[in-house]
């Protein structure tokens, strides 16, 4: 079996995303694996960016991922300061796509992230970033139920 160095976790700050917050965590700690903490900003569709005039959403998207940096110094802080060791980021894009992209770039041997639980219509509509990770992913994927 291969050991497990480097765990990235990828979360969105919800409720939901902390339970698998606390299995990166003891993972990590078990393992005595680096963490890696990813939050995924989910870019504007065309339909909304066509709304809005360029200088505007250019400045819209700068403080949006301002206030993110700023939610995952706060975050990491909370949940994982002076545990263990730990890099993050924060990156824009198709949330599976940059989980799967970021696992590669920093060589993680485990994917760890929350699912929401969404059934029926709203998992159709939805979709679920879990499923497309576990579907697509060559990295081992670990998802952990949110609170309900």
């Amino acid at each position: 079996m291969k050991s497990i160095t480097k765990i990235l976790y990828a979360t969105d700050f919800s409720e939901s995303s902390l339970p698998a917050a606390e299995y990166a965590l003891l993972l990590a700690r078990l393992a005595g694996a680096e963490l890696h903490v990813l939050h995924v900003l989910g870019e504007f569709t065309d339909r909304r960016k066509t709304m809005i005039q360029p200088e505007s959403m250019a400045l819209l998207e700068r403080e949006v991922e301002i206030q993110s940096l700023k939610a995952m110094e706060d975050f990491c802080r909370e949940h994982f300061a002076a545990t263990v060791p730990y890099t993050n980021a924060v990156v824009m894009g198709i949330p599976f796509q940059e989980i799967i992209r970021q696992a590669k770039e920093v060589n993680a041997d485990l994917i760890v992230v929350g699912t929401h639980g969404r059934t029926g219509l709203e998992h159709v509509m939805v979709g679920s970033t879990a499923e497309r990770l576990v579907r697509r992913s060559t990295v081992p994927v670990l998802t952990v139920r949110g609170k309900d």
